[in-house]
């Protein structure tokens, strides 16, 4: 019986497909939320989420057992979720971002159109960011990496992605604060 990620990733290595299949359970969620949140689009998202898989199948050779395969597992997703927009001419904006961020919390209707209104907004404040700070957002508030991992996934200075981190920051409140500004400018026309 394979308990550890170190005995999954050797017996992967030897052609173990279930291995394949116990890593995949494991680490589904966090390569589906990087990649969605970095698309925008859960279609996409999907796709990506296998095209990982498939590869860490293809080049389990190549893979240290020793070391974390998180870190493989976010760069490989980063790569393929930038080569994908690359392709595309727009984004979609991220779906379901609110139950990934709330959970299954009861709300009344009046709390849960608010709450739609409100994470409509920030999914279309985050869809608009640069990929670059998009995926900085995505690791660090989503998947909760660290400042020190993102950089060394993403194979760029500290300093870059905080960087990354301010600017995108400040970029979803600037809309989100334009979006407040919009909405009481239409409510006092109406009024």
């Amino acid at each position: 019986m394979l308990t550890g990620r170190r005995d999954l990733v050797v017996a992967l290595q030897r052609g173990n497909l279930e291995a394949l299949g116990a890593l995949y359970d494991l680490h589904a969620p966090l390569v589906f939320r990087t990649a969605v949140g970095i698309t925008c689009d859960e279609e996409a998202a999907a796709d990506l989420l296998q095209d990982v898989f498939l590869r860490l199948h293809r080049f389990a050779a190549r893979i240290d057992p020793d070391r974390p395969l998180e870190p493989w597992l976010y760069r490989m997703t980063v790569n393929l979720a930038y080569t994908w927009a690359r392709r595309q001419r727009w984004l979609h904006p991220i779906d379901d971002l609110a139950e990934w961020l709330t959970g299954d919390q009861k709300s009344s209707p009046a709390q849960m159109a608010e709450q739609s209104e409100t994470w409509s907004e920030l999914k279309n404040a985050i869809a608009a960011l640069p990929i670059p700070q998009r995926t900085v957002m995505v690791m660090y508030y989503l998947n909760g990496s660290s400042l020190q991992e993102i950089s060394q996934i993403l194979e760029v200075p500290v300093g870059t992605i905080k960087s990354r981190l301010h600017y995108g920051r400040e970029s979803v409140r600037r809309t989100l604060a334009l979006g407040d500004s919009a909405r009481v400018e239409v409510q006092y026309e109406f009024t």
